[in-house]
């Protein structure tokens, strides 16, 4: 086991080793040296602007990912679990990087709410990944798009910024399409990825509550009206639409009240369609 004595430090190894199983192995462990009380509430060191990277898979601007078509039950399954193991690899930094970048001026609560999510995360990485195996294959054998950490440098200099586009707008969004992947892994007839995708799936309602909770605490502080701030920095940041159909019922057991997201979709019935 690493020997380190700072909340701090843990964050950044885990930040600066590439290789996925060690990433996610440290992650898990430090979340558990966190809770048992192993390291303390520092923070000697500063982030890197970008985590380690694995050398594969390759990463592409999201317009140049290909298209994959006629590939069969098994090819269908591979390319959506490796799309989610991608999602959740990037999670697990992302969530130690708003531990290293922003707890040291937040509350401990704060630091255990996002070690705890950084843990969960990494447990995600590790049952999709496992899963990847039983079809012969692993992360990395697919390219992947290279978009997800732009929202984290884009957002480095500015918490509030960080949890409205990371936990409340693609979280939110893990929300609202994970309903449809369980629906696909159940068509496939693999009922070992459907269970993973279920436990995904509740623990993200989680994960967008701790960005609803510790975003409305920001604004609380400031005395400034959330709906409306959230609005505007998701606009000013987020390089996208926030597209419906909403999952409302998952948005609301997080916390993510519609009257944040709604006027942001675009007019008409979709952009107030339910989800469930």
């Amino acid at each position: 086991m690493t020997q380190l004595s700072t909340i701090g430090e843990a964050a950044i190894d885990v930040l600066k080793t590439a290789r996925p199983g060690e990433k996610t192995r440290l992650g898990r462990e430090y979340a558990a040296m966190w809770s048992g009380g192993r390291l303390r509430h520092e923070f000697p060191l500063s982030p890197p602007a970008r985590p380690a990277r694995p050398d594969r898979p390759e990463l592409l601007a999201p317009r140049y990912m290909p298209r994959r078509r006629n590939i069969g039950r098994k090819g269908n399954m591979v390319a959506l679990l490796h799309a989610i193991a991608h999602i959740e690899f990037n999670a697990v930094d992302l969530a130690w990087d708003i531990v290293a970048r922003f707890g040291r001026d937040m509350p401990q609560e704060f630091t255990d709410d996002w070690v705890k999510v950084a843990g969960e995360e990494a447990r995600h990485f590790a049952m999709i990944d496992r899963q990847l195996k039983s079809y012969d294959a692993a992360y990395g054998d697919l390219p992947a798009h290279d978009g997800l950490w732009q929202s984290a440098m884009d957002t480095a200099h500015d918490l509030k910024a960080r949890l409205a586009i990371v936990p409340l707008v693609l979280e939110a969004r893990g929300l609202d399409v994970t309903p449809a992947m369980i629906t696909r892994a159940e068509k496939a007839d693999d009922p070992a990825t459907t269970e993973c995708l279920k436990i995904i799936y509740h623990e993200e309602i989680r994960h967008v509550h701790a960005g609803q909770k510790w975003f409305c605490h920001l604004c609380a502080l400031e005395d400034i009206e959330p709906e409306r701030t959230y609005q505007g920095l998701v606009r000013q940041y987020f390089k996208g639409r926030i597209k419906p159909p909403f999952n409302k019922s998952a948005r609301a057991l997080a916390g993510f009240d519609e009257g944040f997201y709604l006027p942001l979709a675009p007019p008409g019935p979709a952009g107030i369609k339910n989800s469930t």
